[in-house]
């Protein structure tokens, strides 16, 4: 799910509803699949129905994966809808735009008359109004009529979690889709969260959609995961076969996310990333953890890299606690003011209940900072063993958090011996390089496969 979708969420039971295509490049030559070792550049769609630039790990993969597909010498256009994508220079982007329904300031919008551009535009109209999230079926829908127009351009094509029907049968190239993890868990965490049966209801009408991924993914010959994780997960909640399962580790820019000494600490400063008040994302538990460890640590403080939530249980964990002080939430900032944030905590902290992979783990172990994070879905596979890399704590544990943040405030030289550690770890298994040169040999084994059917 994408960070406009969540911050919109599904839609209050009381609430009334009320592009142009970039230049495309010269094209290279195709690839022959029977042409010896798999170093031939390849001709790649890339396909992201949102591509958040400020938050949300579908913008982040698609900018720096298609950066360093481009740098092994790959030709990548990247498809994509609203927001779009932030790219690297050399990484064309071709505009497919959706009605944007749900953008600041005006979530769930009704467009105007003249907006409306086909039966598409309709589809996902009607089905914000009955209270579904339609970006999925309707981003693959514009995508496979773009696609079978420019039939022959393109020798792959990756699909980033799109998982619409639209996708299934011919694209003109062989498809590989990645999955950063099923959305069915953020489903199943929403409804035990959801307060009475219209919340309920709506949580449901919501992640309507989930049941169309299930069945697309069912189908697709070759899906790439991010984490050992997210493969089991996309096995028992979507039932794709294992054997059509692979997993390339995707990483943290270290070039941009490494140590800077000259950036001062600031004393008691604890980072986390929160795309929404959701609860996946576990901010709750860090309000609670925060109010604990202030009661020995009164300077210890909270900056939020997202937006913030003007209702809800973190805004109203952060009233009950007196916490309106020492809570801060940053959003929009610049990759280098984000360093910058995350050089300057003593602490970085992930307080998810789960995740797929965690971007933000591994961006902060990059720049040395020393990381609490919990042992929710595939954090682990990412932060590491508890007292070497990272400190570890049971998901959903307030107290547990408090406790592991403290000890860090209290032993300087064991802020300094998780932060290398985790740098290290980083470095030897979660970068971007490795994660295109593993996506770009699954994409030759797609193209093999497509050649001798």
């Amino acid at each position: 799910m994408t960070a406009e979708a969540i911050e919109a969420g599904p839609r209050d039971p009381e609430r009334r509803p009320r592009g142009t295509a970039a230049a495309t490049p010269a094209p290279a030559a195709p690839v022959d699949a029977d042409a010896g070792p798999s170093n031939r550049p390849l001709r790649i769609a890339l396909l992201t129905y949102k591509g958040n630039p400020f938050c949300g790990g579908q913008g982040v993969y698609v900018r720096h994966l298609s950066r360093e597909l481009a740098r092994l010498g790959h030709q990548v256009e990247v498809i994509g809808a609203q927001p779009y994508p932030v790219l690297d220079d050399g990484v064309p982007l071709t505009e497919l735009p959706s009605l944007d329904l749900y953008r600041s300031p005006d979530p769930f919008r009704t467009p105007g008359r003249e907006e409306y551009r086909d039966w598409v535009d309709a589809l996902e109209v009607a089905t914000m109004w009955t209270g579904g999230f339609p970006e999925p079926l309707t981003f693959s829908l514009r995508a496979r009529r773009h696609l079978r127009a420019r039939r022959g351009e393109f020798d792959v094509v990756h699909d980033n979690q799109t998982l619409g029907y639209g996708l299934l049968g011919d694209l003109g190239a062989p498809l590989v889709t990645t999955v950063h993890h099923p959305i069915t868990v953020d489903r199943r965490l929403d409804l035990a969260a959801a307060e009475g049966w219209q919340r309920r209801h709506s949580v449901r009408r919501w992640y309507g959609f989930t049941r169309m991924q299930r069945r697309v993914a069912r189908r697709l010959p070759s899906v790439l995961t991010v984490s050992g994780s997210s493969r089991r997960e996309i096995v028992d909640d979507l039932g794709v076969r294992p054997d059509r399962i692979h997993v390339v580790h995707i990483g943290a820019d270290t070039e941009l996310f490494a140590p800077d000494p000259a950036v001062p600490e600031v004393p008691g400063r604890i980072v986390t990333t929160s795309s929404a008040d959701v609860p996946l994302k576990g901010l709750v538990h860090l309000v609670e953890a925060l109010a604990k460890l202030r009661t020995e640590h009164p300077g210890a403080h909270l900056v939020v890299v997202g937006k913030r939530a003007e209702d809800g249980p973190v805004a109203q964990a952060i009233e009950r606690y007196g916490l309106g002080g020492a809570v801060e939430f940053v959003k929009g900032i610049s990759d280098a003011e984000l360093v910058d944030l995350v050089r300057g905590a003593q602490i970085a902290c992930v307080p998810s209940l789960y995740e797929g992979f965690s971007l933000p783990a591994a961006e902060a172990m990059a720049t040395g900072t020393p990381l609490v994070a919990t042992t929710g879905g595939a954090i682990p596979e990412v932060a590491g063993p508890d007292g070497e890399t990272c400190l570890a704590v049971p998901p959903g544990d307030a107290g547990a958090l408090a406790a592991a943040l403290g000890r860090l405030l209290d032993d300087p030289e064991l802020r300094t011996r998780l932060g290398a550690a985790g740098r290290q770890r980083v470095l030897e298994r979660f970068t971007w390089a490795r994660a295109a040169q593993g996506t770009a040999e699954l994409y030759y084994a797609a193209v093999a496969r497509a050649a001798k059917r």
